[in-house]
C-alpha cells in the first residue's frame, strides 16, 4: 500500500517533490506508519527501484535460459523490457527517473543492476556477431547498440497506453523487428 502510493506520488510530481505527509495521507496512514515499514523517503524509493530492476532482470534471465541462437535470445530480452516498461509504466518510469536520487550503496546497486542489464544484451549482440547472425556498424559497436536497444524500451514507459492504438505484443513485434535490424541481422 505505502509502495503503491509513493509510486504514484513519484511519478506524478518526482520523488524530491514528494513529501513522507503526502505518501501517507495518499494511504490514510500516519508518519509513524510509514516509519515502521521504511526508515525515511530514500529507503522507500530504494525499496521501489530496486525491486523493479530486480524484477525486470530476474525476467531477462528466465526468458534467456529459455531462448536459442542470439536472434531470438535479443528478442527475448526486447519482449521483457516491452512488457515491464508497458504493463507497469508508472514504476518503470520512477525507476529509471529516480533512481539518480539514490545515494552511497543503494546507487551503486543501482547501477550494478543497471550494467548487469545492459551486459546481457552486449553479450548477445557479441555471440550474434561471432555467429554470424549479426553484423553490427563497427568495431565493438555491441555496447552502443545495447543501449540504443535498451533506451528504446525503457522509453515505452513515458507515452504507451495499451490499446491505443497497439496492443503490448504488437508494441513487443515492432520493438523486436527495430532491435535486430540495429543488430544487423542477417
Amino acid at each position: 500500500m505505502l509502495a503503491a502510493a509513493a509510486v504514484d506520488l513519484f511519478y506524478r510530481q518526482g520523488a524530491t517533490a514528494t513529501t513522507i505527509r503526502e505518501i501517507t495521507q495518499a494511504c490514510g496512514l500516519t508518519a509513524g506508519a510509514l516509519y515502521n515499514h521504511f526508515a525515511s523517503k530514500e529507503e522507500l524509493l530504494y525499496t521501489v527501484v530496486r525491486d523493479s530492476h530486480l524484477n525486470l532482470d530476474a525476467a531477462v534471465v528466465r526468458e534467456l535460459d529459455s531462448a536459442g541462437d542470439p536472434p531470438a535470445k535479443l528478442a527475448a530480452i526486447v519482449r521483457v523490457y516491452v512488457e515491464q516498461h508497458a504493463r507497469h509504466r508508472k514504476s518503470s518510469r520512477v525507476a529509471n527517473s529516480e533512481y539518480g536520487q539514490l545515494t552511497g550503496e543503494r546507487r551503486a546497486e543501482i547501477v550494478e543492476i543497471r550494467r548487469r542489464l545492459r551486459d546481457r544484451v552486449t553479450d548477445v549482440l557479441r555471440a550474434g556477431e561471432r555467429s554470424g547472425h549479426f553484423q553490427l556498424p563497427g568495431r565493438d559497436e555491441a555496447t552502443i547498440v545495447a543501449r540504443a536497444i535498451l533506451d528504446m524500451c525503457v522509453h515505452i514507459s513515458a507515452w504507451f497506453h495499451e490499446g491505443q492504438p497497439l496492443t503490448t505484443a504488437d508494441l513487443q513485434d515492432r520493438y523486436v523487428t527495430l532491435a535486430l535490424r540495429m543488430a544487423g541481422s542477417t
